[in-house]
């Protein structure tokens, strides 16, 4: 079956497709055999990250399967008997980077060392579209006396972090932790520091990272706060200390996303929930299948994907080094691969 869908490839492109992507959108269909490492792969590790999130779709043909998946005997028999892989492309080379969810210290309640609040998105940010800047909302003292702190932290710069990953776990003085998500935005585009830096000459493209630009903003207190006022973008949060610490934080569907086994992707071109096999490239090679339980604001095209490591420091240096080419192949069900195909081909 798989040798008579790889001579079976196809391409056709289109100006919409049926996930609302506006692009020329390119569709291949192709066999198990032609995924590098697919046989070597643990499935059933990815298939019991699929059950995390496959309970949540509305559509017939997906909740067909997820009701298969619940007692499937075997995870890769499951996925080669019930999808085909398909090829998406936007014309976009394929990109991967790295998130993770970062740890900081902090207190329910300000002090000498707490002095940096995480702030909840106060009602007027979700009236008025864009609202007030970085700059405007952390030195007008708009927010203050408000009740909208969640906690206090003891580095600014860790949080300006925290706010470009989404979310993140505060470790308290008595050893609890809070978990914090994206509670909403002030509606101003991101701008990246790190390319702030480079067109003032400071560094070389290939010189930036996390850590260079924390450790630089460190050591210049006065040019790196006016470094971060920069990105106009301000992030505020929610509490979700429902989910245990020993989980991964929420991604888009509102459920625990899992280090090394879920992506943020464009949900414009690939369903969320949706089974992706990675193929990334570079100094850490990685053919594996992931699922895509999470977007991202600079994760844009049929080809981008951001690979979630996991929490703490070490995931973080992990997820800051990776900046890989690759490719992406989305498992369909069935029937929505077989739909791709002109009309007539069959």
């Amino acid at each position: 079956m798989t040798r008579f869908l790889a001579a079976l490839a196809f391409a056709v492109s289109v100006m919409t497709n049926q996930f609302g992507a506006v692009a020329q959108t390119t569709y291949t269909i192709l066999g198990f055999e032609d995924l590098p490492g697919w046989a070597e792969d643990d499935h059933a590790a990815a298939l019991g990250v699929f059950l995390n999130t496959c309970g949540d779709f509305d559509d017939p043909d997906w909740t067909a399967l997820c009701n298969v998946a619940r007692d499937a005997p075997d995870a890769r028999q499951f996925f080669e008997l019930l999808f085909r892989p398909v090829l998406m492309s936007d014309g976009r080379d394929g990109l991967f980077t790295g998130y993770f969810e970062p740890e900081l210290d902090g207190a329910l309640s300000p002090s000498g060392r707490y002095r940096y609040p995480l702030y909840k998105m106060p009602p007027e940010a979700r009236a008025t579209r864009p609202w007030l800047t970085r700059r405007e909302i952390l030195t007008s003292g708009i927010m203050d006396g408000r009740g909208l702190e969640i906690a206090w932290v003891d580095d600014p710069v860790e949080l300006f972090f925290l706010q470009i990953q989404g979310s993140g776990r505060i470790r308290l003085p008595d050893g609890r932790f809070i978990r914090v998500g994206y509670g909403g935005a002030n509606g101003h585009n991101y701008s990246s520091i790190g390319q702030e830096l480079v067109r003032r000459g400071v560094y070389n493209l290939h010189q930036v990272s996390a850590d260079v630009i924390k450790n630089w903003v460190r050591r210049n207190p006065i040019q790196g706060q006016e470094l971060l006022f920069h990105n106009a973008s301000y992030v505020f949060f929610r509490e979700v200390s429902e989910v245990p610490a020993d989980r991964g934080p929420l991604g888009a569907m509102n459920r625990s996303i899992t280090a090394m086994r879920s992506i943020a992707v464009d949900p414009a071109f690939i369903p969320l929930g949706a089974p992706v096999w990675i193929e990334k490239q570079g100094r850490n090679p990685l053919n594996r299948l992931m699922i895509a339980q999470d977007t991202g604001s600079a994760i844009k095209g049929a080809q981008r994907a951001d690979i979630f490591i996991g929490t703490g420091d070490e995931a973080g240096r992990v997820a800051g080094r990776i900046k890989d080419p690759g490719r992406l192949v989305v498992l369909m069900p069935i029937q929505r691969a077989y739909a791709l195909l002109p009309e007539g081909v069959l």
